[in-house]
């Protein structure tokens, strides 16, 4: 075969192809408006994460879709703003991350990730978690994390509801630093032996054991491996020779000393 017909061949079969797929889009997009999104009945929610967390379930999402996007059931499957979806469900606070999509057969669905709390807050109004991140976000009602709990005055003030980054640079910092201590606790004897974490207005820490009568002066979360060393410390050396209870407070707060009162 000459290679000038190869050519010619070779052209007219792009041709072809162009020209089917051009057929096949416009199909594909025919049947996008006459096919419609199903209802509610039919809506498939992923919770990726909910053997970890509980906050977030399938009768909220439904919720959220009815209250906030509406008529989406019966749409034409083209006319379904996914986008607006997913930035529905990603506004509540919970919520990390979502993705979603429908299938031909007009079901829609969404597949999310909880956030993770690290730490919860208590300043004696309606709380709020933090995760490792430092993204705030309030108290869940449904479901609950089993996290270290900070309460006390906190150095900075977070509104009711509110979700976000803090953004005053020594508040972010103090944040920080707790997160730090929280991520320090993790795999050592303190991870379960700390009953309460208390925080004064100006960021110093305080720390109460289960057991003993003690509060542990931690001054600012900083230094934390080397005061935890010295709180064991104090039970291997110290507490042998005293009575049980016969310290009240044992500051930590000075590099490399132990100062023990009644």
């Amino acid at each position: 075969m000459k290679p000038i017909v190869r050519r010619g061949l070779g052209l007219l079969l792009v041709v072809a192809c162009l020209i089917l797929w051009s057929y096949t889009l416009r199909m594909s997009r025919s049947a996008l408006r006459t096919r419609t999104c199903q209802g509610k009945g039919t809506l498939d929610v992923i919770v990726t994460d909910s053997l970890q967390r509980n906050f977030v379930g399938r009768e909220d999402i439904e919720l959220w879709l009815d209250t906030e996007y509406r008529a989406y059931a019966g749409l034409p499957l083209d006319s379904v703003d996914l986008t607006r979806i997913e930035s529905i469900v990603t506004g509540h606070s919970a919520v990390k991350h979502c993705e979603a999509w429908i299938t031909d057969d007009g079901i829609l669905h969404v597949q999310l990730s909880q956030r993770e709390p690290l730490v919860r807050f208590d300043d004696g109004g309606a709380g709020f978690y933090a995760d490792s991140e430092g993204f705030i976000f309030p108290l869940q009602e449904r479901g609950g994390a089993s996290v270290p709990v900070v309460d006390g005055k906190l150095p900075f003030r977070v509104p009711d509801g509110y979700k976000g980054q803090l953004s005053n640079p020594a508040h972010k910092e103090w944040m920080s630093r707790i997160l730090g201590f929280v991520v320090s606790l993790k795999g050592t004897v303190w991870e379960k032996n700390i009953r309460r974490i208390t925080a004064s207005g100006d960021g110093d820490l305080v720390l109460q054991p289960l057991e003993g009568k003690e509060r542990f002066l931690f001054g600012q979360p900083v230094r934390v491996e080397e005061k935890l060393y010295l709180m064991g410390r104090y039970y291997d050396t110290v507490v042998p020779s005293r009575n049980p209870g016969y310290y009240g407070t044992v500051d930590l707060r000075y590099a490399g000393q132990l100062i023990c009162r009644k």
